[in-house]
């Protein structure tokens, strides 16, 4: 597929949808390798004066590995018709199928020389400015803490530049 690049302020489309209903896919690379993983949280809009997104990784995803070991991600959006694909990149862990991308039937491709996603409608190059892990004590509800974190495996947060956006077409 064929991407072009776009101004990330004229992209079109509903966050909450896209994120929360379409999912997409967070990748990183390490030493060479790719992995990535299906997100439904997160966010885009503004920080100090950038295009941002946030995305958030639980401590134990391997993909979280890859995110910390470099500087660029990717986030991957896909439109609803890969749902399938995501659904097993999101349940299967590259830790234990190290070719889980290859059984996916997705196919990496490089933007920006970032890994992403040859069948994705929008590719995000993403440049991290800010990690942290998610603390008990600053949630102000405990109910998201005993809903979402019985284990207590919180997130770790990243704020980053959406430094380039490309359309699939």
């Amino acid at each position: 597929m064929k991407f072009q690049k776009i101004d990330v302020k004229n992209l079109q489309g509903n966050p909450w949808r896209v994120i929360g209903d379409q999912w997409m896919l967070i990748t990183g690379e390490k030493e060479g390798k790719i992995n990535t993983m299906t997100a439904s949280w997160g966010g885009v809009g503004i920080m100090w004066g950038k295009p941002a997104a946030t995305v958030y990784i639980r401590p134990q995803r391997y993909t979280k590995e890859f995110v910390d070991a470099g500087e660029i991600f990717t986030l991957s959006f896909f439109g609803g018709e890969e749902k399938k694909a995501l659904g097993y990149l999101g349940q299967v862990s590259g830790r234990e199928v190290p070719d889980k991308i290859g059984q996916s039937g997705l196919h990496v491709i490089r933007v920006e020389g970032a890994p992403a996603f040859e069948e994705a409608k929008l590719v995000l190059v993403c440049r991290k400015l800010y990690a942290q892990e998610m603390k008990p004590e600053c949630f102000i509800s405990r109910e998201e803490i005993d809903r979402w974190y019985p284990e207590g495996d919180f997130h770790t947060m990243y704020i980053a530049e959406i430094q380039k956006a490309y359309i699939g077409g």
